[in-house]
């Protein structure tokens, strides 16, 4: 049997067609996946009503959302769902908790003005209510005055909270208030060990990877597969995730130089692709997976490539 140093998850395609949620979530499980992760993407579908469905269509596989946007909710109605999800699901939700996507907060009014004080304190709050605990708390955002969920809705072990960020600072405060940090695609080991030098956890911290993924026997179809799916990675927002690779700057310039993300796509090194996705045939899947367990991350989730979401999850299953 073959040995490996981490968890291997999928994430479940935010576009998915309704009616193959459950089968895509089954077929994961059946797989052997370790984890099943869900997004909250503005105008898509609700983390947590997914992760409902999918826990209770599935019996092993353990579920996290990431992530939760921390100023979309009132944070002790958001512990009140975790609670109920961990009390029903024993052992098998993780929950990251983030700042969400500026440009969709902002579209909905919900950006503040400082977001890292606001992630730090929801977090501390949400972990402090998830473990049954009284909370009084008066900061710049979260107020809570002896709020406490009652003994019939605490679970018996609180789930994880991750904080999903990528910046240097909030990656600190990730270190400092979160159970773990979910770093979102695209993550190389370079990134992973800058992460980890941010993060600086003082004690046992879970690290969470997204990566863009295709497994084929012909290595060339598995980077054609990714290279649509890395079209942001030349946007500003992705600065942290590719700021430690070696040829940032020709990313940079290739991006200028382009007139549209499919140009750029298109005419980017097969070598940087590599670099930016877990593609290619199985051993070479495996070998960067090995890669980045190495590097520091504790589970690494594969994200399938369109259009068919089931066929690409059954081809990377040839990872397992």
């Amino acid at each position: 049997m073959t040995t490996r140093e981490g968890a291997i998850g999928v994430l479940m395609p935010r576009d998915i067609a309704a009616r193959h949620i459950v089968a895509f979530a089954q077929r994961a499980e059946a797989h052997g996946f370790d984890e099943l992760w869900v997004v909250e993407d503005l105008g898509y579908r609700g983390g947590l009503v997914q992760a409902a469905a999918v826990l209770a269509a599935t019996a092993r596989v353990r579920v996290g959302v990431g992530l939760l946007p921390a100023s979309a909710r009132n944070v002790a109605f958001t512990a009140m769902e975790i609670a109920s999800l961990a009390q029903l699901h024993p052992g098998r939700v993780d929950i990251a908790v983030g700042h969400g996507m500026p440009s969709w907060m902002r579209s909905v009014g919900a950006w503040p003005k400082s977001a890292l004080t606001l992630l730090s304190e929801y977090i501390s709050v949400l972990r402090s209510l998830l473990s049954g605990q009284l909370v009084h708390h008066e900061g710049q955002y979260v107020r809570i005055d002896g709020v406490q969920l009652h003994e019939s809705a605490t679970p018996a072990a609180a789930p994880p909270v991750l904080a999903g960020v990528r910046g240097p600072k909030s990656l600190a405060v990730s270190g400092q208030v979160a159970d773990g940090t979910l770093l979102a695609e695209p993550v190389a080991p370079a990134y992973v060990r800058e992460a980890l030098e941010h993060i600086a956890p003082a004690r046992p911290h879970r690290l969470v990877a997204y990566n863009i993924a295709a497994v084929d026997d012909d290595p060339s179809m598995a980077l054609t597969a990714v290279r649509p799916a890395l079209a942001v990675v030349g946007e500003p927002d992705w600065q942290p995730h590719v700021a430690p690779l070696p040829f940032h700057e020709d990313l940079a310039a290739l991006r200028a130089r382009c007139d549209t993300p499919q140009e750029f796509t298109r005419t980017m090194p097969d070598e940087w692709v590599r670099q930016l996705a877990v593609a290619g045939t199985p051993d070479q899947a495996r070998s960067r997976l090995a890669d980045l367990f190495d590097a520091g991350v504790n589970s690494a989730v594969l994200t399938p490539v369109g259009p068919d979401y089931l066929a690409s999850l059954d081809s990377l299953a040839a990872v397992l």
